[in-house]
């Protein structure tokens, strides 16, 4: 678990120095950072994330990489949806909404039509993997 969260580190300090641009696995995919409330820590958590930008709307994946059960940033979200997320040099807070039948299977057929990773990620596990609406929060 030190080894993610030191490569995890090492990625947010990359992509805050240039603005959102990193390289290594994720050179030329879309990446955010998404920062979570620990589900029972209460911490902020800040985790680098692949999304899916879908005309004005970004989605996130919570795949972890086939595993059988979902990532640590997935249930810090179910237990607390707002978050905040940094998209090149911006910032803002996002209100994250967990997508539903069609609507979640056609985003996620998107993402698996561009990363083919993401088709391997399902076929991996038997759980249904989530597929997230980050809602950028406007106040007025």
């Amino acid at each position: 678990m030190a080894d993610m969260r030191d490569w995890n580190r090492k990625v947010i300090e990359e992509f805050r120095a240039n603005g959102g641009t990193v390289g290594g696995q994720f050179a030329g995919s879309p990446l955010l950072l998404l920062t979570t409330t620990g589900a029972k820590s209460g911490l902020l958590r800040t985790t680098p994330v692949q999304y899916l930008p879908d005309g004005d709307r970004l989605f996130v994946f919570a795949s972890k990489a086939g595993a059988p059960v979902s990532p640590d940033w997935y249930h810090n979200l179910v237990a607390h949806p707002t978050v905040t997320v940094e998209l090149g040099s911006e910032r803002f807070e996002a209100e994250a909404v967990a997508m539903t039948g069609e609507e979640r299977d056609r985003l996620y057929g998107q993402m698996a039509a561009r990363y083919t990773r993401f088709q391997d990620y399902q076929e991996k596990t038997t759980r249904r993997i989530p597929v997230i609406e980050l809602r950028r929060k406007i106040y007025t």
